[in-house]
């Protein structure tokens, strides 16, 4: 087998949001040699787009593997339609030039018998170069103005066992459970924005962790694995067999933890401010780190006297007084005996995440101004993902603005992706 690569360069007059809301169509008939176009769903839920080009009749099918409207890029990779490809994978991307308009560069890595290979980097140059041209003609266009989510009514649950769990949760609707989990400074009621923009798409609860609001810790220290048996309690209590997790910090490590664990189960992972946590530090930094989270507790402090110092550095700087209100009160409401156990628990990972494990589609967010999961850390374990899964579905997000806790300072923005995403994933 032979390896050959095809790669464009083009420039557009307009924006590059104006192009990429072209691009972005995935499914969209926007390329001119292609005759039809429809999009599919692939065996592992995964978007695939079927389509036929002009003056032929060969049907060609490529699953998308990668998307970010942070990044303006989108990758996907060959099915069929190509005679002699052992292996084909393309991504787009769009970027502002440095005088003005777009520059789109779209490239493949081809795989095949020798000379075959060349064969076909050489036709897949000329496609490229058709749709780049293409793309150069694209009008500036508006910005879309997002929806207005409409007002759901929100019920509290107590599941009264040992441990209780609190959660707050939609009226019932068939498919999926969409389950929040907040941060380790944080509670349910850090979701109820987007509690009412999963509504729209399927049942949702957020829940209180171990501890936090209306939820009791358990007899003894809490591991990882308790918080993945509550999880399962909650799927029970509600009556789910499947579950989208969808975490901030803490609770995406947890998740994703979760996903480890029972990927079965998963229609789909949204991960925020981070998913590795301290599984992927060493001894000795855990230790650290868990040091000097604890000093204040052991001098005798409770969250609410150190919450107004945690609230600087988890709000990013265009935070408003409402966000640092919230912020403050979530942190402030945390018993010190709860916030122990949490940072004892995080920083006692029982293993190094393998993302080959991860079978389902994987969301990861993040702010743009966040300091303890900074945008260049998350897209780096997003190839990660992409790289390791064996049929990666995986989309990287930023928020723009926004700092480490980005559902609460850019509710908007941040459902906007999270409703894109539970279209894709649910029935």
């Amino acid at each position: 087998m032979a390896r050959a690569n095809a790669h464009v360069i083009g420039r557009s007059n307009a924006s590059p949001d104006a192009v990429w809301a072209v691009v972005r169509d995935f499914c969209g008939l926007w390329h001119p040699v292609m005759a039809t176009c429809r999009g599919e769903t692939g065996a592992d839920g995964a978007l695939v787009r079927a389509f036929t080009v002009k003056g032929e009749d060969t049907v060609y099918r490529e699953r998308l593997t990668w998307f970010s409207d942070s990044d303006r890029s989108l990758g996907y990779t060959l099915l069929e339609g190509i005679a002699g490809a052992e292996a084909y994978d393309a991504r787009i991307t769009v970027a502002p030039a440095d005088d003005g308009g777009s520059v789109i560069a779209w490239t493949a890595q081809i795989t095949a018998s020798t000379g075959r290979a060349d064969e076909i980097a050489a036709g897949t140059k000329a496609v490229f170069q058709a749709g780049v041209a293409a793309l150069a003609t694209v009008p500036d266009t508006p910005e879309i103005v997002p929806q207005v989510q409409p007002d759901t009514p929100l019920q509290t649950l107590v599941i009264d066992d040992l441990p209780r769990l609190s959660l707050v949760v939609t009226p019932e609707r068939p498919g999926p459970l969409v389950l929040f989990l907040h941060g380790i400074g944080g509670a349910k009621e850090n979701w109820q924005p987007q509690l009412r923009a999963a509504a729209r798409h399927s049942r949702a609860a957020a829940l209180d962790l171990r501890g936090y609001g209306g939820s009791s810790l358990g007899l003894q220290q809490t591991g990882v694995d308790d918080y993945c048996e509550d999880i399962l309690r909650v799927c029970h209590v509600l009556g789910a067999d499947r579950v989208i997790l969808v975490g901030l910090s803490y609770g995406s490590w947890i998740a994703t933890s979760f996903a480890m664990r029972h990927p079965e189960m998963l229609a789909g992972l949204v991960v925020s401010g981070g998913c590795t946590g301290m599984s992927e530090a060493g001894p000795e930094e855990r230790e650290a780190f868990r040091i000097s989270r604890e000093v204040p507790l052991n001098e005798g402090q409770v969250p609410a006297d150190f919450a107004p110092a945690v609230v600087k550095v988890l709000a990013g700087p265009e935070a408003d007084q409402n966000t640092h209100a919230a912020l403050l009160a979530s942190m402030a409401a945390i018993p010190a005996s709860t916030y122990r156990d949490a940072m004892r628990c995080f920083c006692n990972p029982l293993e190094r995440f393998d993302f080959a494990r991860l079978t389902m589609p994987v969301l990861l967010i993040t702010g743009e101004h966040d300091r303890l999961a900074p945008p260049d850390e998350i897209r780096a374990v997003a190839g990660r993902i992409l790289d390791l899964a064996a049929t990666p579905d995986v989309r990287f997000e930023m928020i723009a603005g926004a700092g480490h806790v980005c559902n609460v300072e850019r509710p908007e923005a941040y459902n906007r992706v999270l409703g894109e995403f539970l279209a894709k994933v649910l029935p």
